[in-house]
């Protein structure tokens, strides 16, 4: 079973870029996609946090996992929880990392230390 699977499952609507042929798209053109569509995106790339950071945008939200353990299974399950767990912070705008049993949550935009 793959993540996707699981999360449509339980009611969620989850696209894989493969399923779409895309699979190759830059990441800037990932975050574009998700924005325009609403949707939340789920990776094991640091790169996206750093993205969206940079450029100073509100969405679309990402989780980021940093887990030991990648497989599906796993992944689904403690996806489950934090989107469940984090909904409303999801829906605004949020970066958030996965690790060994806890995640951190930062609400987007990210202001730099010379902003606060």
């Amino acid at each position: 079973m793959t993540v996707v699977q699981k999360l449509r499952e339980a009611g969620y609507q989850a696209v894989h870029l493969r399923e779409q042929g895309l699979q190759t798209l830059p990441d800037s053109a990932i975050l574009e996609k998700a924005h325009q569509e609403d949707h939340i995106i789920l990776t094991f790339d640091l790169d996206f946090g750093d993205l969206l950071a940079a450029n100073n945008q509100s969405l679309p939200s990402v989780i980021i996992f940093r887990s030991q353990n990648p497989k599906p299974i796993a992944v689904a399950l403690r996806l489950l929880t934090i989107l469940i767990e984090s909904r409303k912070e999801l829906w605004a705008g949020a970066i958030i990392t996965v690790e060994e049993g806890r995640y951190r949550l930062r609400k987007l935009p990210i202001q730099s230390l010379a902003e606060t």
